[in-house]
């Protein structure tokens, strides 16, 4: 056998490094055609699958949705007018009262034995009167002794007045109808004017407080209807504002309000917190798009129309919201069709596929 010559050698290995070179151009002609397909197609993306929607006239409503909490209609802490040892309390905790009902009273005797004494005069004082007013028809007596008598009359009258306002004192009644809470104090307790005997609610109606945003402050009026519902139920309630404060909290930068609710049967009690829903402001006939199509960039706000297959974006200008839609003041018309889906893949001149549209 006869060996390979120096040239022969040479030779194979001049063929071998063409070989080579022509298969290491092969991948870079392909990835070129590759390119040169994804730039006709869209960057090498397929159509994107996406839902729209056609813009009809819808009517909007501007809805506010804040927290708020029950509270009584009037409440107030009970308590003596007058010092003195507890002789009778007269109510049963957590039960209704009406208003003047006896609640509790303190030691009256003292003032008891006044009034007796002061009433015993009475009679005399005014026999002395009648006397003194015959005598002065027959002019047996001055007109000022008559007087005298007279003043003294209506003096012991005062006396027998404030001696019984006094005693009033002593009694704790009931400023008006509610629920009267846990007591504070025993028979036989010494009270002083400060001491809290148990705290009255009234609890039918109630009172909802909550605040809004201060951009509502005009919007807001006494008169408007809400519905609310308390925490852990889903039936909705309706009251009605009945009051606004007069000026805007600095601190929150909200305004205050207050509503009304009857409570029938008294069903809710204060404390809770409420749900509110209130319709400030109803637009007919509105362009309204769903929350998710809008695309945020750079400070203005986007959404993408579906045109001739391909996704073309156009700048808009919000109006009201609510909690599933936006309404369009500039930017659309009735009859454009958006994208609703896959916003944040979406590019110029994207193709896309409607897969659904409302």
């Amino acid at each position: 056998m006869n060996k390979p010559t120096k040239w022969g050698l040479v030779g194979v290995i001049v063929i071998g490094l063409a070989g080579w070179g022509i298969w290491s151009q092969m991948p870079k002609e392909n990835e070129e055609l590759q390119l040169a397909d994804k730039v006709k197609t869209g960057g090498g993306r397929k159509a994107l699958n996406v839902t729209a929607e056609v813009i009809k006239p819808r009517n909007l409503t501007d809805e506010i949705v804040v927290t708020g909490r029950l509270i009584p209609d009037e409440e107030v802490s009970l308590s003596f007018e007058s010092s003195g040892k507890i002789i009778s309390i007269n109510f049963t905790e957590g039960a209704p009262v009406t208003k003047g009902q006896l609640l509790a009273k303190v030691n009256d005797g003292p003032l008891q034995a006044q009034l007796k004494k002061l009433e015993s005069q009475l009679q005399l004082a005014q026999d002395r009167v009648y006397r003194q007013s015959a005598l002065l028809e027959k002019d047996a007596v001055s007109k000022e002794a008559y007087e005298e008598a007279q003043t003294n009359l209506a003096s012991l009258k005062a006396d027998i007045d404030l001696m019984k306002e006094n005693i009033a004192q002593t009694e704790l009644r009931a400023p008006f109808d509610g629920i009267i809470g846990l007591r504070q104090v025993s028979e036989g307790a010494y009270a002083s004017t400060g001491t809290v005997v148990a705290t009255l609610t009234k609890i039918t109606p109630l009172k909802i407080e909550f605040a809004v945003p201060e951009r509502y402050t005009n919007s807001v009026k006494p008169g408007m209807n809400l519905t609310f519902n308390v925490e852990g139920e889903l039936e909705r309630l309706d009251a009605k504002i009945y009051a606004t404060e007069s000026k805007v909290d600095q601190a929150t930068h909200t305004f205050p309000v207050r509503a009304r609710y009857a409570n029938p049967q008294g069903k809710l009690f204060p404390g809770r917190f409420t749900n509110i829903h209130l319709k400030t402001l109803e637009i007919a006939e509105a362009i309204a798009i769903p929350t998710e199509s809008i695309v945020p960039e750079m400070g203005v706000d986007k959404v993408f129309l579906y045109k001739n297959g391909k996704a073309q974006p156009v700048a808009i200008t919000k109006g009201i919201r609510n909690e599933a839609r936006v309404q369009v003041l500039q930017g659309l018309s009735y009859g454009d069709t958006i994208i609703t889906s896959g916003t944040m893949q979406l590019r110029t001149g994207l193709p896309v596929t409607l897969d659904e549209v409302k």
